[in-house]
């Protein structure tokens, strides 16, 4: 899978506060997104992919609450490529793959395992001052 994020035609973005409720309006509104899209919520990536968006979401809430009063969620879609990001302005760039080298623990750990079961990527991208990172992710269709 090498598809361009920015090559991908459907795009949507949404801020957020970074409280508990985010959670849910981001996987309604991503839900919504897709249907919009025609991607089928029956599609067998869409049900994992809706998990790791609420893990990504819930660790916005837990860990950047402090530093990052707002979220920001970006989703966007191809014929072949679904992709997800939150955004916060913590600085912590969390190590996505301790997962894989058996040091990752809770929502991250189920993040990577979801994500490379399904064949997809993930990455961190630092904010350009440091101070706040993004957490992408991308899965097949």
């Amino acid at each position: 899978m090498n598809t361009r994020l920015e090559a991908l035609p459907h795009r949507h973005v949404l801020t957020l506060p970074t409280l508990p409720a985010a959670v849910r309006t981001a996987r309604q509104t991503a839900e919504q997104a897709l249907n919009e899209w025609g991607i089928s919520a029956r599609h067998p990536t869409i049900g994992p992919a809706l998990l790791i968006l609420s893990e990504l979401v819930t660790n916005s809430v837990r860990h950047a609450a402090g530093l990052s009063p707002q979220m920001t969620v970006i989703f966007a879609a191809g014929g072949d490529c679904l992709a997800f990001a939150v955004h916060d302005r913590h600085p912590c760039q969390p190590p996505l793959y301790g997962s894989v080298t058996g040091t990752g623990t809770g929502g991250l750990a189920t993040v990577m395992e979801l994500t490379l079961g399904l064949g997809g990527t993930a990455i961190v991208r630092a904010d350009a001052d440091g101070r706040g990172k993004s957490i992408w992710i991308t899965l097949p269709l």
